[in-house]
């Protein structure tokens, strides 16, 4: 019985990780497309919007992390994918990208 526990508790681990991760993703893409509607009228928003995407992630999830940027219409548009980890950090990655997505509207005259 011991070993069948013990492979319910890694699967729960593991959905918590995945879940851990679509909510650091979110939250990096809300991050990003704030900071990239913030800095577009002093200059560099694209950088801006990387920065501020990976700024609070743990290095585990930043490492290896897809940020992209872009302008469509008046909205900064914000696209973060992340890997999870296999278990614990560290021991691997999952084989797909669990994807965030935000927007903001551009500030000031554009």
């Amino acid at each position: 019985m011991a070993p069948v526990i013990l492979a319910v508790l890694a699967v729960l681990w593991q959905c918590v990780l995945v879940g851990y991760t679509f909510s650091l993703a979110g939250n990096a893409a809300d991050e990003a497309a704030r900071a990239a509607t913030a800095a577009a009228s002093s200059g560099d928003a694209q950088g801006a919007c990387e920065s501020a995407a990976t700024k609070h992630l743990p290095a585990e999830w930043r490492d290896g992390s897809d940020v992209s940027c872009n302008l469509e219409g008046h909205l900064w548009k914000a696209d973060v994918g992340l890997s999870a980890p296999v278990l614990f950090p560290g021991a691997g990655k999952l084989p797909f990208s669990i994807s965030g997505d935000a927007g903001a509207a551009q500030e000031g005259e554009g």
